[in-house]
């Protein structure tokens, strides 16, 4: 007879590729760079300036905003929920760049804050994260991170389209 069981291995220190903290600085080293792309985006391009009907760099990083604030909280507790009113995929952007930098600095502090409550075990659960997305909750945290990458290239072509130097990728101080 076949165990379909799984038991999570308790690993050693050297047994594990990336710690949890590892993980977090890798994250928020991104976090810093699009904090970057964003406050090098012109003011009166970021809302309005796209190229070939892709979404404007405001509508980005607001889905990217709307993935990591419910997603935090989701990747502790399996609650996809944040803000009041709650941020979401139908969410507009704040009005001003001054108003997303502070809602994005606002999410990375609770990041900060979420973060070191997750229990590790929670990250090899299985959630349908925002209610639709079926798997472990590891691969939906590295989701979020890669959306985020993603979207910042889309960004980071605009900001080249305007003749701006975009900062250096590979920079995450």
């Amino acid at each position: 007879m076949e165990n379909n069981t799984s038991e999570v291995k308790e690993l050693l220190e050297s047994e594990v590729f990336i710690t949890q903290d590892a993980l977090l600085n890798h994250w928020q080293g991104h976090r810093r760079i699009t904090r970057r792309a964003i406050e090098a985006f012109p003011d009166d391009q970021f809302y309005t300036f796209s190229i070939g009907g892709m979404r404007t760099f405001a509508e980005l990083i607001m889905e990217i905003m709307v993935l990591s604030g419910p997603g935090i909280h989701g990747i502790l507790s399996g609650e996809w929920t944040y803000g009041d009113p709650p941020l979401n995929f139908t969410s507009t952007p704040p009005a001003t760049k001054q108003e997303v930098l502070a809602l994005w600095d606002k999410i990375t502090e609770e990041i900060n804050t979420i973060w070191p409550k997750i229990p590790v075990s929670r990250f090899h659960e299985m959630d349908a994260a925002f209610g639709q997305y079926d798997g472990p909750v590891y691969f939906t945290t590295l989701y979020i991170i890669d959306n985020e990458i993603h979207h910042r290239a889309q960004g980071y072509v605009y900001l080249r389209a305007l003749g701006i130097e975009p900062p250096a990728f590979w920079d995450r101080s």
